[in-house]
């Protein structure tokens, strides 16, 4: 498994992780790998440090001395989620279809899909994520 970063043509970096080089050259190349925030599938790898894990590492090593708990990094997923995406309910497929095709505006959306939906989407090349988020207690 080799991670890359990768940056959008709007200047958003993320991470993708890839069997090897030549699955990031063959997915590119098919604009199968497309920005979380932007959706942008003109993508770039860019430089980035070298991270090497053994057994002593840890994850407090890699993000200073403040470790983050699985349930804060859910929450704080949660809250990015509430915050940048339109709830469209058990529309998304409509809606995303919509947006896919130049109807309506590209944005960050989230709802609900039935699996023929999710099949559907597939089929006509909506790129999508699952993000199955448990209910957060305060």
């Amino acid at each position: 498994m080799i991670i890359y970063d990768v940056k959008c043509e709007n200047g958003h970096v993320f991470e993708g992780w890839f069997a090897d080089r030549r699955a990031w050259i063959e997915q590119n190349a098919q604009k199968l790998v497309c920005c979380p925030v932007c959706n942008s599938s003109i993508v770039e790898l860019v430089p980035s440090s070298p991270a090497i894990m053994g057994k002593e590492s840890k994850a407090a090593d890699r993000q200073g001395d403040e470790a983050v708990s699985p349930a804060q990094v859910l929450q704080q997923l949660r809250q990015f989620i509430e915050n940048n995406f339109e709830d469209v309910g058990n529309k998304f497929a409509e809606v995303a279809l919509k947006i896919h095709c130049g109807d309506e505006e590209r944005r960050n959306i989230k709802g609900t899909t039935t699996p023929q939906e999710e099949e559907q989407l597939k089929e006509e090349g909506v790129s999508f994520v699952k993000i199955p988020l448990p209910k957060m207690d305060s």
